[in-house]
């Protein structure tokens, strides 16, 4: 598909074998991790009875993030896929420790950061395969089932989740996510050959100058520099979620309304991405940077405090816009060297992750000043301007180069 002009599809994808092995291996992972969330949650506030510290416990899934890029330079230099199978056998192996009933809190908690830090090399490890087995447009659609799939987790994984933690009480859902590391990896080793690691001087230099290098790369180049702020300014209309709850609480009187509006951006998400998936890869290239945007104006709308069901609308209006994460991660990986891909990816995906955490606490706090719909206007508020501004700046780079640009090698 790439360079024809014509949009890859779902069927083309999904006829690759290497990818479906891949697919299914996250899809598992990813349920498991949102069942883990919710029992998590309910054990912590069941032992201490804090609401600050379950909050605290929740932040600990964003916090790694900040030092992931260090480790997610092992994606460049070991074979990529034995990376992901032995970071899903510790995540494994961790979490089934913590499934133990008689492991104390304050060991839970650093547990909790280690399984998280191991997803940094594991993402980037995943993203940068991706790249190997999937080329041109094919990588985008992928990234666009990708990006569905994580939705699906999201909303289908905490249902799921407080059925499991009422059945098997808060250790079992902790046992079920460390069997879903098992499974996953099992999945990749038996579904993905095996590919040598990148060539590279990587293994002569510290993780840490690799790092660096790694951060260099990025931002000297104009198009990794602004599709690297496209992606990071995904914690603006993410900023929803952590409000959504007292918002609802401001128009509406029905105890489910927060239910409703947390449930509303993740359908708009997937919705978007399917439309996106579909359209012409120019043109999906065009429409990135202004999607980004808009993803604030639905919630610059919520200043008005409209009733629940427009509220909903809204909050789904936003999450189609922020579909464009359909299409801006995929042109970053085609863009990125093959060397150090998987630094770059690490570098990327850590900081959209850290992004979300870092705007959703600040959501907090703007919140009490200004209540809900004030935290959602300034939220929407910015990342309309800064969307335009990078909408400007995108247009400045060479689209042709980026279609064209350095994509994986199908396999």
């Amino acid at each position: 598909m790439e360079g024809t002009g014509r949009a890859a599809r779902y069927r083309d994808v999904f006829a690759n074998g290497e990818f479906r092995a891949l697919w299914l291996a996250e899809l598992v992972s990813s349920a498991g991790d949102q069942v883990a969330r919710v029992a998590l949650s309910v054990l912590v506030y069941v032992r201490t009875g804090s609401a600050a510290l379950t909050a605290f416990t929740f932040a600990l899934t964003f916090l790694p993030a900040l030092i992931g890029p260090v480790l997610a330079g092992l994606a460049d230099r070991y074979p990529r896929r034995e990376v992901m199978i032995a970071c899903d056998l510790s995540r494994g192996a961790v979490m089934t420790v913590m499934a133990l009933p008689f492991v104390p809190l304050w060991v839970m908690f650093p547990l909790i950061f280690v399984a998280q830090l191991l997803s940094s090399p594991s993402n980037a490890a995943r993203g940068a395969l991706l790249a190997d087995v999937l080329a041109g447009d094919m990588l985008t659609v992928g990234q666009g089932l990708r990006q569905i799939v994580g939705q699906i987790a999201q909303v289908g994984g905490f249902a799921v989740g407080g059925f499991l933690t009422a059945i098997l009480t808060p250790y079992g859902s902790l046992a079920v996510n460390a069997a879903s590391f098992f499974v996953s990896a099992s999945i990749i080793f038996t579904g993905v050959r095996h590919r040598p690691a990148p060539i590279g001087d990587g293994g002569s230099i510290s993780l840490l100058e690799s790092t660096r290098r790694g951060a260099r790369l990025v931002f000297a180049d104009r198009q990794l520099r602004t599709l690297i702020w496209i992606i990071w300014m995904i914690g603006l209309p993410v900023t929803a979620d952590g409000i959504a709850v007292p918002y609802a609480s401001t128009i509406s009187a029905e105890p489910t309304a927060g239910s409703w509006l947390l449930a509303a951006t993740p359908v708009g998400a997937i919705i978007g991405a399917f439309v996106l998936t579909k359209l012409q890869p120019a043109l999906r290239l065009r429409l990135m940077a202004p999607l980004a945007g808009l993803s604030g104006l639905p919630l610059l709308i919520c200043v008005l405090q409209p009733n629940l069901i427009i509220s909903c609308v809204l909050f789904g209006l936003s999450g189609v816009a922020a579909a464009y994460m359909v299409v801006a991660p995929a042109t970053f990986i085609q863009r990125s060297p093959q060397a150090s891909r998987g630094q770059a990816i690490g570098l990327m995906t850590s900081g959209y992750i850290a992004s979300q955490g870092i705007c959703l606490a600040l959501g907090g706090v703007i919140a009490d000043r200004l209540g809900p719909a004030g935290a959602l206007g300034v939220a929407g508020a910015v990342a309309l301007v800064l969307g335009a501004a990078l909408t400007v700046a995108w247009r400045r780079v060479d689209l042709v180069e980026v279609s064209h640009g350095p994509a994986g090698t199908a396999a």
